[in-house]
């Protein structure tokens, strides 16, 4: 089994997570865990040894690690955390020590966590008070469809780019599947939800490019896994527009404490709808036009 990791400057997506609750479960689920340890203050006296796992899952971004004793265990990515599983007795290669927050060890596997957040132990049925906020899973056998429009247009007012990657709308997408995703579907992202003609078919095709993804650590999103060739718009700043040739923008997008970067191609997601007056549009650095894509 591959160790499992995402390090790519943002958010992971949820299809990283999935991925990794899938082997994390072919790893501990109905095993006994022989080494159990949380290393964070407020569990830090918690022993799992001897604790049998039931099952892993997800739920968007989050990670449930659920015993058969009636407990499940808690943890969230954010920004740079990670779980990675080595077979017992191999070395760990996930950073240094003390940036380790868990430890779910069997005889045969050693699942690490690095640098997670909200790390808790939850009563199984009460899991609704961690994750019961959130949206429909785009991911999830239960997804939703008629519950994420219902919650996106219910902010008529909230820029696209902002709503998607509200958790409490829809969880899972992250920002390389929003910028993609409002890119396939010509859709600036600075428009009004209300100005969405197409509001099913965006949410759609994005879960659809994150269901393509989900088996594998790779993020293609446009079918192409060579290294600068796979992604649409994400990371590609001044660098020419697949369809058009037109240098991407990038720019800041979302309140000032949860700005996130954007990426958008000014032809192929050209609106006549009224956008935010104030949004930082990122001009390119050389913004004259190119003739032909590379």
């Amino acid at each position: 089994m591959d160790t499992v990791t995402e390090d790519n400057g943002d958010v992971p997506e949820g299809d990283t997570v999935w991925l990794a609750a899938k082997r994390m479960n072919t790893a501990l689920a109905g095993q006994t865990l022989r080494r159990g340890e949380l290393r964070v203050p407020q569990l830090a006296a918690t022993d799992l040894r001897g604790r049998t796992v039931g099952e892993v899952v997800p739920r968007g971004k989050h990670m449930l690690t659920r015993f058969t004793d009636g407990w499940t265990l808690r943890t969230h990515y954010r920004m740079d955390g990670s779980w990675h599983i080595y077979r017992t007795g191999t070395r760990w290669r996930g950073g240094p020590a003390f940036s380790i927050r868990a430890i779910l060890a069997t005889d045969q596997w050693d699942c690490v966590g690095y640098r997670l957040h909200d790390v808790a132990m939850v009563r199984t049925e009460d899991e609704g008070s961690v994750v019961g906020h959130l949206g429909p899973d785009v991911l999830g056998p239960d997804w939703d469809l008629d519950e994420a429009l219902r919650r996106l247009r219910s902010h008529p007012d909230e820029q696209i780019g902002v709503a998607i990657l509200d958790q409490r709308n829809l969880c899972g997408p992250g920002n390389l599947y929003k910028v993609e995703g409002l890119f396939v579907c010509r859709v600036h992202p600075w428009m009004r939800v209300a100005d969405v003609e197409d509001l099913p078919g965006l949410v759609e095709r994005t879960r659809a490019l994150m269901l393509a993804n989900r088996d594998r650590p790779e993020q293609s999103t446009t079918g192409d896994l060579r290294r600068g060739r796979d992604h649409w718009v994400y990371g590609r700043k001044d660098k020419p527009c697949y369809r058009c040739s037109t240098p991407i923008l990038r720019g800041d997008q979302g309140p000032d404490l949860q700005e996130r970067i954007t990426y958008w191609c000014p032809t192929c997601q050209a609106t006549d709808a009224p956008v935010d007056p104030l949004a930082r549009t990122g001009e390119p650095d050389h913004p004259q036009p190119l003739t032909s894509a590379t």
